[in-house]
């Protein structure tokens, strides 16, 4: 008998964020692999969920992962989960499900939210076609490559930035010329959130010290590029 990996999206910060199906699976697999155990302890105690919690991060060695195929080979059943989100988007998801696969297993999707998804719904741009970047590049030349690339490129760019790095990134766009539209969503869906719209200048007087807290998911748009 084979087992199945089942990725399933949680809450990015509002509990109530999450579905039904995810739920029962949840409380249906023999085991839930989890980015962080103590942040998806929370969420189980949320719901009434009492499950064996086992730690799958960007760290996980080939040993964890070979016994995770092994129990799957035996009939087991796996959920994976982040701490936030949609599992495989900006985290190792992608590396367990490309081995899983592999083993020929089954993998099944349990839709749910992403902060990708939540900020291009309610951005207002043009978004017939768009590009995901993961957190944007912490090394200079990186960060220029990577705008030279969306000064090019139509469409919206996305990409996640850490409260520590906001403002020298909004300054970067500012430097280059400022003809860039931006939505910059700040704790999206939990209690102090915030989206900001505007050119990188005004958004780097609105988003000050005082405002630099907590995860930001950012949209971009070159203006001429529509």
């Amino acid at each position: 008998m084979s087992g199945t990996l089942y990725l399933v999206g949680t809450p990015i910060g509002n509990l109530q964020d999450i579905t039904k199906r995810a739920l029962e699976i949840l409380s249906a697999v023999d085991y839930i692999l989890a980015e962080d155990t103590r942040v998806t302890l929370k969420l189980l105690n949320h719901y009434g969920i009492s499950k064996r919690l086992i730690a799958y991060h960007e760290h996980a060695s080939d040993h964890k992962e070979e016994i995770i195929i092994s129990e799957l080979d035996a009939g087991k059943s796996y959920a994976l989960v982040t701490d936030a989100g949609t599992p495989g988007v900006s985290d190792p998801g992608g590396r367990l499900v490309e081995k899983v696969a592999a083993a020929g297993h089954a993998i099944v999707p349990i839709p749910g939210v992403s902060a990708v998804t939540t900020l291009i719904s309610v951005c207002g741009l043009k978004t017939d076609a768009w590009h995901f970047w993961s957190f944007f590049p912490q090394k200079n030349k990186k960060r220029r490559d990577l705008m030279n690339w969306m000064a090019t490129v139509p469409g919206v760019h996305i990409f996640f930035e850490s409260p520590f790095r906001i403002r020298k990134t909004l300054a970067l766009f500012v430097a280059e010329d400022d003809r860039w539209q931006l939505v910059v969503g700040r704790e999206l869906t939990k209690k102090f959130e915030t989206i900001e719209r505007g050119k990188p200048s005004e958004l780097l007087e609105k988003i000050d010290e005082a405002h630099c807290r907590g995860e930001f998911s950012v949209c971009v748009l070159r203006l001429g590029l529509e």
